[in-house]
């Protein structure tokens, strides 16, 4: 089936990142997961398809060409309903087990995640898994490439499919982002003995972030450790699992410590990796590992509709508007395990909060808008590939609906995302969603065991939560 778009559509061009994101150096594409309550075999997928998902954007219907001056732009097509949705069959065992169907649906987000979408045809497409696990009774996978957007504007497009299932006519509410010591933090400055030490420090902060961003993107390396292996990467095998925390035991970590959400879950995984990292070799407690923390550097609390998203001089555009955050992995200590386990994340808040604090993002992102114009855009996305392989993790997270979901009236008990194509061993999402965190890994299959290291960051969890 083909729905045939309008020849006269004016091309669109292709934003910086999205032409970094979609280039001979990297070719990164997300992975989004919907589990349906119910089973998804009536699911209408052609008029979903036709009258929701391809109204939401242009990108959807087009595909990325070179003009006559070398600028990319996005060019209008038909779209080939056959081409772009799958529904795969999974091997039929005597006895087959939501759990078995755990491992086949883990070993198929593995293998279309190293499949590249062609370039012939609009860079999505959607996998619906009828086969119940035991976290649904159906799947429904949308793959699409990053060049179509960041996690903020795909996320913006997967709520304009879905309606509040207790009441479609009410909207979603989100958790609030700000932390509850947010007000008290800028109380502390509205006297100018407090303004001056801040703009200093901030003056130095930015330098030396800056600097040491440049050279984690030039020839300053992570050590190879259990969860850092060689160069290529992006091309082998990996390994997809899911982890599931209470959003409540999480909020009670951040309000004992007055910290952020985000400071204690990834506090968490830096503490987990470390016991991973000392588990499979205890000689690697103190190497110099980074973490790429994807930050969203849009101003807002929340999620706009995707029609103001599109708006020609909106202040939160759609597209990629996000920048990366060179975050240490701090050095496991005895203390951490045993006396002061909270230490831990008290570590990465406060390495976080200085770095969210530092202007060297924005320097960071003038300089790559600089190489882009002065040397084009794939020398540019050679250099963000390196900026991303000299680290040992990326962690991007989103903020997810606290109500539950329902697509064409099948509820949604949970989803999770996953980046792929990324020039690294360990890449971990979080999303939040009726009152839990879904923390998603990606791992190099065969090098890092993904059980071993979901069951470190538990543990981790684990020593904190009883600590608090």
């Amino acid at each position: 089936m083909e729905f045939l778009q309008p020849e006269a559509a004016v091309s669109e061009p292709v934003s910086p990142n999205g032409q970094y994101f979609n280039s001979s150096a990297l070719s990164v594409t997300i992975l989004a997961v919907l589990e349906s309550e119910i089973p998804i075999d009536d699911l209408p997928t052609t008029s979903l398809i036709k009258d929701v998902f391809l109204p939401i954007n242009p990108r959807f219907s087009s595909i990325m060409v070179e003009d006559k001056n070398g600028m990319k732009k996005w060019k209008r097509v038909e779209v080939k309903l056959e081409d772009h949705v799958h529904v795969p069959i999974f091997p039929k065992r005597i006895l087959s087990t939501p759990e078995l169907y755990d491992d086949y649906l883990n070993d198929y987000l593995a293998n279309i995640a190293k499949d590249q979408l062609p370039q012939s045809r609009p860079l999505w497409e959607i996998h619906l898994v009828t086969y119940p696990t035991s976290n649904a009774a159906g799947s429904l996978i949308f793959k699409l490439h990053h060049a179509l957007g960041d996690g903020y504007s795909l996320m913006g497009a997967l709520l304009s499919c879905l309606q509040r299932a207790d009441n479609p006519s009410l909207p979603l509410t989100f958790p609030s982002r700000q932390s509850n010591t947010t007000k008290l933090e800028a109380g502390k400055f509205d006297t100018i003995f407090g303004f001056v030490p801040r703009v200093l420090a901030g003056v130095i902060n930015t330098s030396l972030d800056f600097g040491w961003s440049l050279l984690k993107s030039t020839w300053l390396e992570d050590d190879q450790t259990p969860i850092r292996s060689s160069e290529g990467v992006e091309f082998l095998p990996v390994s997809i699992t899911t982890m599931i925390f209470s959003l409540d035991h999480i909020k009670k970590i951040k309000d004992s410590l007055k910290v952020t959400i985000n400071d204690v879950i990834t506090g968490i995984i830096f503490f987990g990796s470390r016991l991973y990292m000392q588990e499979r070799n205890h000689d690697v407690g103190d190497t110099h590992s980074t973490a790429i923390v994807v930050l969203n550097t849009r101003s807002i609390n929340g999620y706009m509709s995707v029609s103001d998203m599109v708006k020609p001089d909106t202040e939160m555009p759609w597209g990629n508007q996000f920048a990366f955050l060179h975050v240490p992995i701090p050095n496991l200590t005895d203390d951490d395990c045993s006396s002061n386990p909270l230490n831990f994340i008290l570590k990465a808040h406060h390495v976080i909060k200085r770095k969210r604090n530092s202007s060297a993002v924005h320097l960071t992102g003038s300089l790559i808008e600089t190489m882009r114009k002065l040397r084009g855009a794939e020398a540019t996305a050679k250099y963000v590939h390196k900026t991303l392989k000299n680290s040992s993790m990326a962690i991007s997270n989103l903020i997810g609906p606290a109500e539950g979901m329902a697509l064409a009236n099948h509820p949604i008990t949970g989803f999770y995302f996953v980046g792929c194509g990324v020039p690294l061993s360990l890449c971990i999402t979080i999303v939040s969603y009726m009152g839990k965190l879904r923390v998603t890994v990606s791992s190099e299959k065969d090098y890092i065991d993904p059980h071993k290291f979901n069951s470190c960051i538990m543990k981790a969890f684990q020593i904190i939560h009883e600590a608090v």
